[in-house]
């Protein structure tokens, strides 16, 4: 008897998020951005490929940047 109730909560759970990824996918394409970007938000210029490239420069500048010692004097 438990395990019946137990695979018809489970087939209930299968068919709430089937029902809600259905729903999800089938909302449409994302809205288009306005060139005007709100207030205080900075707006990517570039392609992705330059966008990349840039993010991976700062990774790598950020890498090669010395961490302060701690003083080893007890």
């Amino acid at each position: 008897m438990r395990a019946v109730f137990s695979l018809l909560g489970l087939l209930l759970v299968v068919a709430v998020v089937g029902v809600l990824a259905k729903k999800q996918l089938s909302s449409g394409v994302a809205p288009a951005t306005s060139v005007d970007a709100p207030a205080g938000v900075a707006v990517p210029a570039g392609t992705p490929k330059q966008q990349l490239q840039q993010f991976e420069q700062a990774v790598q500048g950020a890498m090669q940047q010395r961490r302060p010692m701690p003083d080893e004097a007890q």
